[in-house]
């Protein structure tokens, strides 16, 4: 199990006119009267915790009367047209229960409460710094997971629904012990294919806390899914590591499971069925996949150390040169992705 080192400060990279361009053809820009540093304006803040009383890492912030009813109405209008069409007609009905403040990682995004007061059901959603690396890690989870993904960019802000689940930490602490042995099987099924699908994708840093399970009762058992939440490590780093979560010590526990339930052929066939679910996925996305990774060859989302470091480890792996001479990270995904879709047409297992 290697100890990785994740950058400690991946800078933000700007939204630029090529992926505007590909946001606006697709319906992810919008309008919106509030803005990330609008939330900033706050006067004070308390600390949240949770049911143990553990300290959550957010803060709940509050704003001065004059600017907290404009604040409200602006978060219930962007809550319309997140999850609805933009329809105002409902806003009475809405009240922003609580905004938080997460100071903790690269993004320190605002996490918004809003409540319908009809029937005291409740949701929330994120506004965050707009960051084209983790726009890219949306839009490439939208397409290529099973999981479609809603969310919106406006100028320099971004606003992404939240991802339910169970955090991964937890669930392996406090709810994995008490699975039992065909859950624990089906749940090492699951992190194979997630571990799989990370790496084709060039999703990093995806530890214990930066995915959530999600459990799903159908008959008589329960299905576990895998998801990640957090975008902010698309194609950034250099080492090949990163993009496969069993190397991270926050999982060895999900990699001792897998070890135990299966030997290496059921973890190949496994592989495979994801590899090929992916693959299916780029033909149906074809032309907006495409449009995608213009965009990221156009774009630059990450140094030059990474580029050539994660290019060399990858074609030590496949002895493909095409990401010997790939340019930039656009590059080196675009080859991954055609790698795995080649392989898929030509009913090649090779491993990546």
């Amino acid at each position: 199990m290697d100890d990785l080192k994740i950058s400690k400060k991946k800078p933000s990279y700007p939204v630029k006119k090529r992926l505007n361009h590909y946001l606006s053809e697709y319906n992810r820009n919008i309008r919106i009267s509030i803005l990330y540093d609008d939330l900033l304006r706050f006067q004070g803040s308390v600390t949240v915790y949770d049911k143990n009383d553990k300290d959550t890492l957010w803060i709940r912030v509050y704003y001065s009367e004059f600017d907290r009813e404009e604040i409200d109405l602006s978060l219930k209008r962007v809550y319309t047209k997140l999850h609805s069409d933009g329809n105002e007609k409902t806003l009475s009905f809405l009240n922003v229960d609580a905004v938080d403040y997460c100071t903790f990682g690269n993004s320190k995004p605002f996490r918004v409460k809003i409540r319908n007061v009809l029937n005291d059901n409740y949701t929330y959603f994120y506004v965050k710094k707009a960051d084209a690396s983790r726009i890219y890690g949306l839009e490439l989870e939208h397409m290529l997971s099973p999981y479609n993904l809603n969310f919106m960019v406006c100028k320099d802000t971004l606003i992404e629904e939240h991802i339910a689940g169970i955090p991964g930490d937890e669930f392996i602490s406090n709810m994995l012990p008490k699975c039992t042995e065909p859950e624990k099987s089906q749940i090492a099924k699951e992190f194979v294919k997630f571990n799989e699908r990370c790496m084709i994708r060039l999703l990093g840093d995806m530890r214990s806390y930066n995915y959530v399970i999600v459990p799903t009762h159908d008959f008589d058992h329960v299905v576990y899914k895998i998801r990640a939440i957090d975008f902010d490590q698309q194609s950034y780093e250099g080492k090949f590591n990163v993009y496969r979560p069993q190397f991270f010590k926050e999982n060895l526990t999900m990699v001792q499971l897998v070890s135990e339930k299966f030997q290496k052929e059921s973890i190949d066939q496994y592989k495979i069925e994801e590899r090929s679910i992916v693959a299916k996925r780029m033909i149906s996305y074809n032309d907006r996949i495409e449009e995608l990774l213009n965009c990221m060859i156009n774009d630059s989302i990450s140094n030059e150390a990474h580029i050539n470091l994660l290019k060399s480890k990858i074609y030590d792996y496949t002895l493909d040169l095409k990401f010997k001479r790939s340019k930039n990270m656009g590059a080196i995904l675009k080859n991954a992705l055609a790698y795995v879709k080649r392989n898929y047409e030509n009913v090649n297992t090779k491993d990546f």
